[in-house]
């Protein structure tokens, strides 16, 4: 790749966190939630945080190295360096996913819902809403007013005075949260970053953009012709949308029922799509993870005709998918931690023995300070469970199964750089709550897991793997790390309130309730009281057959990897046993099909030499589709006209 050879001629250190990249990245994170807000939740379209590379973050770095060429013609220091592009681009990534529709889009919605929409139908007010905690909620006929009817001022004292309360207590438990993340990746960088040496597909594209050579990427033949061709389809059917009469060449996804009889037909509608960008990052994933995600699609599909050819009305849910995703989640990480148990040992011995400070010189921050504050952060966790009306013991599980789901997750995207890994309603509240009953966890817990609905519907815009990432693109350019913490923790802190402020100032200005299918109401708000309720209503004892493919997903994805450490020629990867249940594989297995297709076929007949030439027509299959179908929302947004969304 370009970038290899650029970096060579990189100085030994370089500062990418300074006074300029933090006052850019601190301009652009509010307009970019804003964008992602009006995407995702006012226009429902485009959906960028939810793919392992958000497409919003590359079309501002795409802008910013534009504007660097015109700025390189007045002053030679007014333009952004190449690390200090790579900040921009790393805080930004975190923020918009804070903002985004697995984090904040959700959380928003559910501060005041419970209280707006109990009924006596419902029974909300006789079973939760009084043991709501009332600083984490918003409960005043005013604030609903304005928020859900619109054409309200926001910017008042006592508009901004009630909402300040539930936005700086989740504003501080989200940046905790990120911290936490923080220090685990200082835990881990150097093993799975020096030592391992592992591939970071999803951060191919961003660093030859903003390399020391990136000149040479946008002069490369190949990479325009894949820009072209992508960035085309997506002017053409955007086209279309506007004037049905221009043809359209579809890529989004299209669902087909390929059988009509008992019992194939439990199969299910079958989705196809052709999505350029997903074909161009699978180009980058390596062949046996590719392979694994679409068979395992159709192993999945294949299941439930067996279940349903069997008639087993015992497991009405067969084969459990969710519930095989979550231990296959949780295995993945066991699998990475006994991986690096002895680099993790090491860790603990320089944090205890005070003497031994070798292996954390060059660290963003010493392993006694990452360990340590993770420790704080743990006790904040409970803290903050206990004053909401959990339990100690319960607060402890919750948080070690969402951080192991969350180095998971961190690992997958590092050495495979999945385009996708939603994990829908496969989270920890969901394990404890099958492993335990709800009838055991008491109302409180219930009820604090039901809070955490915006942090476990879903992880695709999930923080730790992009602060990963953002550590191995500062190894690739020989950044200095230790002012890396600064860029993270304030692109948390401004995400978190950016994202705050966009959604709300959106609903006063327009009216959640003017639109009603907006998912707001209809999903994000509804379904964790509407969960909470059901839970409340009927308690229920330990679910057996629930827990027990929990326990069978673990054991299987452990039974891959031994299978792949001990045979060399084993195709299945256990990343893509866990991953192939989710929605995002559902609309992109066939784009990973085809890209599996075209790297087999390349590596077997042109090697690794045609590999590597072919690389940036790839990079430009993404980068064309993001950028033409980044204008496309730009133009409907501008002109106040539905546009075309490229993405789902």
């Amino acid at each position: 790749m370009i970038y290899s050879v650029a970096m060579k001629r990189l100085p030994e250190r370089t500062q990418g966190v300074t006074l300029k990249s933090l006052l850019v990245a601190s301009i652009l994170i509010p307009i970019n939630c804003y964008w992602v807000i009006e995407m995702e939740v006012i226009r429902y379209s485009g959906h960028p945080v939810t793919i392992s590379l958000f497409f919003n973050v590359i079309f501002s770095l795409f802008v910013i190295v534009g504007l660097n060429q015109i700025f390189r013609q007045f002053s030679p220091t007014l333009p952004l360096t190449p690390s200090e592009l790579i900040v921009v681009y790393l805080m930004l990534s975190i923020a918009s996913g804070i903002a985004g529709h697995d984090m904040l889009e959700i959380l928003v919605p559910m501060l005041g819902h419970a209280f707006r929409f109990a009924t006596p139908e419902n029974e909300w007010r006789d079973l939760f809403t009084p043991f709501l905690p009332d600083w984490l909620t918003i409960n005043d006929n005013k604030l609903f007013q304005g928020y859900y009817q619109g054409e309200a001022n926001l910017y008042t004292g006592y508009h901004l005075q009630r909402w300040a309360k539930p936005v700086l207590w989740w504003s501080l438990f989200v940046f905790m949260l990120g911290f936490g993340m923080f220090c685990l990746n200082v835990m881990i960088r150097k093993r799975w970053i020096e030592h391992e040496k592992l591939s970071y597909p999803i951060i191919q594209l961003p660093m030859e953009m903003s390399g020391a050579q990136s000149r040479d990427f946008y002069r490369s033949r190949f990479m325009w012709i894949g820009f072209a061709l992508s960035g085309g389809l997506a002017v053409l059917n955007g086209l279309n949308f506007i004037f049905p009469v221009v043809p359209e060449l579809r890529t989004r996804t299209q669902s087909f029922q390929i059988f009509t009889d008992t019992p194939w037909n439990s199969m299910g509608r079958v989705p196809f799509s052709l999505y350029p960008f997903a074909i161009g990052l699978g180009f980058f994933i390596p062949l046996d993870l590719s392979f694994s995600c679409w068979f395992f699609f159709w192993f999945w599909r294949l299941m439930r005709v067996v279940g349903a050819a069997l008639g087993l009305r015992a497991l009405p849910r067969f084969p459990y998918m969710r519930e095989q995703a979550s231990g296959g989640y949780i295995a993945l990480c066991v699998i990475a931690i006994w991986a690096s148990r002895e680099h993790l040992f090491r860790v603990f011995r320089a944090t205890f023995s005070g003497n031994d400070r070798s292996n954390d010189t060059d660290e963003p921050v010493s392993y006694r300070f990452a360990v340590v504050g993770f420790g704080l952060i743990t006790v904040f966790m409970v803290f903050f469970c206990l004053k909401g009306g959990g339990t100690a013991a319960i607060t402890l599980a919750f948080f070690a199964f969402y951080y192991a789901i969350s180095i998971a997750i961190t690992r997958m995207r590092a050495e495979l750089g999945t385009p996708v890994h939603d994990l829908h309603y496969s989270g920890p509240d969901e394990i404890l709550t099958r492993a335990f009953g709800t009838r055991r966890l008491g109302r409180g817990n219930l009820i604090m897991f039901s809070m955490f609905w915006f942090i476990n519907r879903a992880y695709r815009s999930h923080q730790m793997p992009h602060q990963l990432e953002g550590f191995k693109i500062a190894e690739r350019f020989k950044m200095d790390t230790r002012r890396l913490i600064l860029a993270i923790m304030l692109a948390t802190l401004l995400g978190s309130l950016a994202g705050f402020w966009s959604l709300i100032d959106r609903g006063y200005r327009l009216g959640m309730e003017a639109r009603a299918f907006w998912p707001s109401l209809s999903a994000f708000g509804l379904e964790p009281y509407r969960r909470l309720s059901q839970w409340l209503g009927a308690p229920t004892d330990p679910l057996v057959a629930e827990t027990s493919f929990m326990g069978l997903g673990f054991v299987l994805t452990l039974l891959l990897m031994m299978f792949r450490m001990k045979f060399v020629w084993w195709p299945f990867h256990p990343a893509g046993f866990a991953i192939s249940t989710s929605w995002g594989m559902n609309v992109t297995w066939s784009c990973l099909f085809m890209s599996w297709v075209i790297k087999w076929v390349v590596l077997k007949h042109g090697g690794i030499g045609l590999h590597r030439k072919l690389q940036p027509f790839f990079l430009g299959l993404i980068l064309g589709e993001f950028i033409c179908g980044s204008l496309w929302t730009i133009i409907g947004i501008i002109a106040g006209i539905p546009t075309y969304g490229f993405w789902v």
